[in-house]
């Protein structure tokens, strides 16, 4: 009877250590299905992380580059004149000193994007008529391409560059204001593009700020004209 007794207990003991392994077992298993949801939300900050870009960020880049280097040629010009309006001398300064950052912020990006500093050349599949757009001309020089004058996106022609160039005192900063006005009104085109169709966040914020900071020279420009 003695030895049923412990046969007995010893049962008992064991079926007690399979019931407590096994809510153990139940609770770890718990446990895991609680956390395992963690780990795919690491996917979605690591996408975040990467800013994407696409086709619009590129070309807005590659067209405001040589449109900027050209307002700073234009600036230049102006500024190595005598007998300039002093109001005229300081926006020039402003236009350089805005500009030429940003200039080296797109090539940055370009360069992060693997993309060329200009377009590929126009090729012969261009439908007839439509010329191509002088922002997407290749060349960083776009103020020497003969034949371009307002066209495109308020590029200035060689013709526009020389007049500037030959021009002196007032008749200097009346061309310049004037042809400024209109270079200023093409990159607003252009960055209204980026605002449009851009992903790149900080292309398309660079973009609305041209968009406000060119209106607000193009407005003051206007009334250094009417005076």
């Amino acid at each position: 009877m003695q030895h049923k007794r412990y046969r007995t207990g010893f049962a008992a003991m064991a079926a007690a250590a399979l019931f407590v392994s096994a809510c153990s077992n139940a609770t770890t298993d718990s446990q895991s299905s609680t956390s395992s949801p963690a780990a795919p939300s690491a996917s979605p900050s690591a996408a975040s992380s990467d800013a994407t870009h696409n086709d619009a960020d590129v070309t807005f880049a590659q067209g405001m580059i040589p449109h900027h280097q050209q307002a700073i040629e234009m600036s230049d010009m102006l500024l190595g004149k005598q007998s300039i309006d002093p109001e005229v001398i300081s926006l020039a300064d402003e236009i350089k000193n805005a500009q030429g950052p940003e200039i080296e912020q797109m090539q940055g990006w370009l360069q992060e994007w693997g993309a060329s500093s200009s377009p590929a050349p126009a090729t012969s599949t261009a439908m007839p008529g439509h010329d191509m757009p002088a922002h997407q001309m290749p060349g960083r020089d776009m103020g020497k391409m003969p034949g371009m004058g307002g066209s495109g996106h308020g590029m200035m022609s060689e013709a526009d560059m020389a007049a500037l160039q030959n021009a002196q005192g007032a008749e200097a900063s009346r061309l310049f204001l004037t042809q400024m006005i209109a270079h200023h009104k093409g990159a607003i085109m252009m960055a209204q593009q980026e605002i449009d169709n851009g992903q790149f966040p900080a292309a398309v914020e660079m973009a609305r700020n041209i968009v406000s900071s060119q209106q607000a020279e193009i407005d003051t420009m206007q009334g250094m004209l009417d005076k």
